[in-house]
């Protein structure tokens, strides 16, 4: 395909919107450290730039190019997520590899290795097989292989999302709905499994999430301060550079899981809600674009894509806002954190190469 017809077809719509993301985590991670472009917001900023060249390259690619390697990726992501587990790093967990002093999550784009091998396999199935159950049972390891590998790392919040992500995969495929019933019931009855076999901690930040104020200044000081700082933020905020919550280290990882807690201090309720407009934006064009693309599989990697972007920004927000548990979740774009950061703007140019060499004319 000719370079001029390549450029014309990328969704520059959404680098657009990913851009705004990123000058607003660049500003918020600025305000962060007082000041100064020392030691995020430069960073953050150096990585955008990389993650707009990411998704330019990946626009370049055939689309069925990466079709053919979503099965060698998946199989890489799994190995990758098994050596994690002995020569991760981390405080008291094993989530990072370290190499030539840069630091790596691989859960991160695990995500997006297990929705693209569910848009391929879902993809070759023939539409007389989504009626039996048997069409879904190879899911189980596709999905519960990598979910159990994070979730040993431990990473509750990053575990649910690939598997939140999967399940829309899944569910967008066409699995008929007494499938559907059978598993919500059998995941209730798992709650109490799963709740034995959490970590200590893990209870603890679901106990805090019930009820904050039994222990503000221990479990739920967390919490208790976004509240009071986004609380404070009023309908237009305290103004740039001038969050006293912020500012007096009140707000903790304000750099990486409460950021958007720290703009709503400055920025107030308007600010909060102009990001999450532009969120969904994002989202609502991923969503369009895998209506106009060809394959079955793009429609599948598109979806799956926008639901993964969703859920960063859903389950951020609802964490700091208190209607989830504190779990340790980025806000897409705009929290410190390469490897997330470039997951995202992968999986931006996955979706560019589909709608550049996957469309409907």
């Amino acid at each position: 395909m000719a370079v001029g017809k390549v450029l014309v077809r990328i969704p520059w719509h959404i680098i657009f919107l990913a851009s705004i993301l990123v000058v607003v985590g660049s500003l918020a991670l600025y305000s962060a450290s007082e000041g100064s472009w020392i030691p995020w917001a430069g960073r953050h900023a150096i990585r955008a730039g990389v993650g707009l060249a990411i998704v330019i390259v990946f626009a370049f690619i055939d689309f069925k190019y990466i079709r053919a390697i979503v099965y060698p990726l998946f199989l890489v992501t799994v190995i990758v997520l098994i050596l994690l587990l002995f020569i991760g790093t981390g405080s008291g967990v094993s989530r990072w590899i370290t190499i030539g002093g840069f630091t790596f999550q691989p859960s991160e784009p695990a995500k997006i290795a297990v929705i693209m091998v569910l848009a391929r396999y879902f993809d070759e199935q023939p539409a007389d097989k989504f009626q039996s159950i048997l069409t879904y049972l190879p899911t189980l390891v596709l999905v519960g292989i990598p979910f159990v590998l994070v979730l040993k790392q431990p990473d509750l919040g990053t575990a649910l999302m690939l598997f939140l992500g999967a399940i829309a995969v899944i569910f967008v495929a066409g699995i008929p709905w007494r499938y559907v019933t059978i598993a919500f019931i059998s995941g209730c009855a798992a709650i109490p499994v799963l709740w034995m076999n959490l970590h200590a901690y893990q209870k603890a930040r679901v106990m805090t999430f019930l009820n904050p104020e039994a222990d503000m200044l221990g479990t739920g000081y967390q919490i208790t301060q976004s509240k009071i700082a986004l609380g404070s933020g009023g309908m237009f905020g305290k103004g740039f550079l001038l969050g006293s919550q912020t500012h007096l280290n009140y707000l903790p990882e304000k750099q990486t899981d409460f950021v958007f807690t720290m703009i709503g201090e400055e920025f107030g309720l308007v600010g909060n809600l102009f990001i999450l407009l532009i969120y969904l934006l994002i989202v609502a064009a991923i969503l369009h674009i895998s209506y106009r693309v060809a394959s079955r599989f793009a429609q599948l990697t598109c979806v799956g894509i926008a639901v993964m972007l969703f859920l960063y920004m859903f389950v951020n927000v609802a964490m700091v806002t208190g209607l989830l548990p504190v779990v340790g979740a980025p806000l897409p774009l705009i929290s410190y954190g390469g490897t997330a950061m470039l997951t995202v703007f992968a999986g931006i140019g996955i979706v560019a190469s589909a709608n550049v060499h996957d469309r409907i004319e």
